[in-house]
Formats: C-alpha cells, structure tokens, sequence
C-alpha cells in the first residue's frame, strides 16, 4: 500500500503528463463515474443506511440520485464551461483580444464528511475532475463503509493513475495535510477546518471549507405556520438532525411559538405516527459520542415536545425545545441533531441584532408573505445562503452557489460552480505585433514628456460604457473589409478603362 507521500507524488506525475487536460479525457472520466453510481446504486445506498442510519429514501434521493444528476449536469455542459470567457473590453485594448481561460489548478485533496458520505465525495470529485485536476480523495473514517465501497469501486472505473482514495483516520489526515497539493476542498466542523486552513497556509493553497454553524430560522405572523412546521421539520429531522444546513433554532414571538410547536406536533403525527421510534422513515444518530453530546444540550431545557432518546439504539426522539434563552447549552454550539430551539423575540428588528450578534451562519431562513420583511433580511444580515419559506432546498438549485462565509466557510460550488471552485481562472490579454498598434502604444516608452503624459491619461481615463462597444472591434475589422473590397473593385475598373482607351 502506497503512503500518502507516495500517493501524491503519483497524481502529481499524471497531472504534469497532461492527461487530465483535455475535454475528451475528462467526459470519458466524468461518464465512468456516472457509470459507478448507476451500475452500484444498491451498493452504495447499502452503505450510507450501514453507516448512517439514515431511511432508504434519503439515502437514494439526497445523495446518490443527487450525484447522479450532478454527474448528468456535467456531462451535458463541460465543452461549453471549459471554453474561454470573453469579457468586455476597456476602450483601450479594443482592438486586443481578452479572455478568461479556465485552467486546473494541479493535485486536489478532497476530504468528505461522514453524514453525506457519498455526496460529500463524489459531487467534489466530479467538479475536480471536470475542471481537469488530479484527486487524492479522503473519505469520512466515520463512515468505513462507505469508504471502504470508493476505495473498491473507483479506481475500477476510473483513471486510477489520476483518481486516488486514501482511507485510514486522523494520522492519515495528518500525514496527508503535511503534503503539498494544489487545492483542498473540506467538508466538516469549523474547529477542524482551522486545522486545515492552517495546514493550506504552509504552500499558500487555496482551500474551500464547508463547514456549519446555527442557522436561523425567522417566522413571523404573515406565515402559515402549517406550512412553515412542515418545511422547517423537513430540514431540523431529515438524516435525524444530521445536516450542516439543518434549521438550528427559531426566532419569533411567543404568540408564534405557542401556534407552531401545535402545528408542529400535528405534522410529526402524520409523518411518523404515534410511536415515531417504530418509524421507519425516521434515522439515527451516528454513533454513541454524537448521541451523549446532543442529549446533554437537553439539560435544563423546557422540553414542549419530544425528548426521549435510547442510546442502545442511537434514537433521540424529535425535539422541540420553548423559551430557550442565548445563554442556554444549546445555543452555544451547532447541534447537529434533532432538536430545534425556541428563542422568543418581538420583532424582525431583534431579530436581525440577534442574529448578527452571532458567527455568520451558513444558512438563514426566513418565513414571512411580506416582502419588505424579506428585503430587511436581504440587507441587513449576512449568511453562506439564504431562503425564504423553506428549508435546505437550496442545496439541491445548481444554478447558485452553495457555500459559507465567514465561521460558516469559504468559497462554494454545485453545478458550474463547482467546475469553477476547481479552475484557476486565468485572465489573458492578446496583442497583435503590428505597426498601427505599437504607433498608438508608443506614448508609454521613454524618453517621456507632458504631451506623452496627457495623451497616456486621455486615452486611459474611464468613462461611461457605450451600448455596442464591445462589438465595436467586429464593426471595425467588417469595415475595413467592406471598404478594401471597394477599392479593390475602383482600382479594377480603373485598370479596365485605362486598356479601353
């Protein structure tokens, strides 16, 4: 078995080889691995319910249908995200040309997390590969089983000289984030995410860090609060509270609170029954030291509903949790479990102070018909995301990034956004050697003069843009065209009288 070193050092001659470059290696790479997951589907959904205990319906719809359509995403758009962007052009360089041209940074590490494992590894690797990097792929060590089916499966689809898995726990990690790589992409906590980001720092590697934090919830009174129970327990319970964007506590009045936690309790009868341990639609936690930290932020709180919990089993009734106040257990930590806090407050306005009183977090949900509620928001606060009238839904809109700032992260991805996490984009101006261009560029050599200068600050100065500039250089070149076809037809009929006569 190869150390990490040695892993590295691998990918790193594969990149330099060139191979992962082109579009036609990246496709057939990109397709294998959507061959993976269709041909494994049965595999890996059995792996993610042995490791998670999350119900078969999670397990099919959040993550591997997710990374399936991610992968049909990519395979439909890749030739036309792996062509140079052309911006608009400074009136000075009008007659250059400027693109943007994506390129790969190099060896990607991409560490995933334990309560999404096949999500949280294969979305990154599929963004890294079709941005044309190498990857050395890191699995939750908390989800052995699922690491286990990576690192069997993909280097049996896959370029196994390009697509590395390294399994193994902390000192692999350790040993791991003391090699040198390219880029680094981490899913997981905020404290070991400093760790990571500290580890970047060594090489000046850019990282991305999806981490977590508490995001809020705000409902106000022009909320229907059968709805808002409904969607807001949809992301508190979905994977039994285990998610980074799971709504962490609600922000509003009492008169709220009171009709909510009743509608609530009315939504959790008709999802799970009266017995909701019998539930099979209802997870698990992962393991017993999770399972003793969520409970002991039970301690001392005003239970409204729920709050039975069986270790043998890892169940923890859902929970719903009235007059919390801030300097209660539970709020001073994500709770990464199912329970959901209470804290009353009067207005939007307190709740806004509340809010960014705190780390910015990676989600914030608002509940409110009332626009201008929506706008205060908007402006006032800042999070990774933001959604109103739902939970988590975002995560699945390709069409946005997906990402923290912040405690809550850096950087973002889904969709194209993830080919651009993994592309360095890089600007690049192009000049003609020709002598109309060097006579109007000359200003800028010695031996210099005011006249020089002024001419340097006139032509550089900026101004509004005009509609149409950009193809004013097309215009220009059509012209010159149109008008040496034009002389060229005079100087024939010229030739032609001249013989006649």
């Amino acid at each position: 078995m190869s150390t990490p070193s040695e892993t590295v050092a691998a990918a790193r001659d594969a990149f330099n080889s060139g191979v992962t470059k082109s579009y036609a290696f990246r496709l057939k790479q990109i397709k294998s691995l959507l061959k993976l997951v269709e041909e494994n589907k049965e595999i890996l959904t059995e792996a993610i319910i042995k490791d998670v205990r999350k119900p078969k319906f999670e397990a099919v719809i959040f993550e591997v249908n997710y990374v399936a359509n991610d992968l049909r995403n990519i395979i439909f758009n890749l030739e036309e995200w792996m062509q140079p962007q052309k911006p608009d052009k400074p009136l000075t360089f009008i007659m250059d040309t400027v693109i943007i041209q994506p390129e790969p940074y190099g060896v990607a590490l991409i560490i995933g997390a334990w309560n999404y494992p096949v999500q949280l590894c294969l979305a990154p690797l599929s963004g890294a590969i079709a941005a044309g990097n190498t990857v050395v792929l890191k699995p939750s060590e908390i989800a052995p089983n699922t690491a286990k089916v990576l690192a069997e499966l993909l280097p049996k689809y896959l370029d196994s000289k390009c697509y590395h898995v390294v399994n193994g726990g902390i000192p692999e990690t350790t040993e791991l984030l003391e090699q040198r790589f390219d880029y680094i992409f981490y899913t997981g906590n905020c404290n070991v995410g400093k760790i990571i980001h500290r580890a970047a720092s060594k090489y000046l590697t850019p990282v991305t860090l999806e981490l977590g934090g508490k995001s809020p919830v705000y409902i106000d009174s022009t909320a229907d609060l059968d709805l808002t129970a409904a969607r807001v327990l949809f992301g508190r319970f979905a994977n039994a509270g285990q998610s980074c964007i799971a709504p962490d506590y609600i922000l509003c009045s009492k008169e709220i609170a009171t009709k909510f936690i009743e509608a609530c309790k009315r939504c959790m009868t008709k999802w799970y029954g009266e017995n909701i341990k019998e539930s099979p639609d209802y997870g698990r936690i992962v393991n017993r030291n999770h399972f003793q930290r969520i409970v002991k932020l039970l301690e001392g709180s005003k239970i409204a509903v729920g709050g039975k919990h069986d270790i043998d089993d890892l169940y923890i009734e859902p929970t719903i949790l009235q007059e919390v106040k801030p300097t209660d257990p539970v709020m001073q930590e994500e709770i990464f479990g199912p329970i959901l806090p209470i804290v009353n407050i009067d207005n939007a306005g307190n709740a806004i102070d509340f809010i960014n009183d705190r780390e910015k977090p990676l989600a914030l949900y608002i509940f409110s018909n009332d626009k201008t509620i929506h706008d205060l928001f908007l402006k006032n606060t800042s999070s990774g995301n933001m959604l109103i009238n739902d939970t988590m839904m975002h995560f699945s809109c390709e069409t946005i990034p997906f990402g923290g700032v912040g405690n809550s992260g850096m950087g973002g991805y889904h969709g194209k956004f993830s080919f651009d996490t993994f592309s360095h984009m890089k600007g690049t101006l192009i000049k003609k050697l020709d002598k109309v261009g060097e006579y109007l560029n000359a200003a800028r050599y010695p031996p210099f003069s005011e006249g020089k200068m002024n001419f340097v600050v006139n032509a550089t100065k900026k101004r509004p843009s005009i509609p149409g500039l950009r193809y004013f250089s097309t215009f220009v070149i059509f012209g010159l065209g149109v008008a040496s076809a034009l002389i060229s037809k005079c100087m024939l009929k010229c030739i032609e009288n001249r013989k006649n006569e």
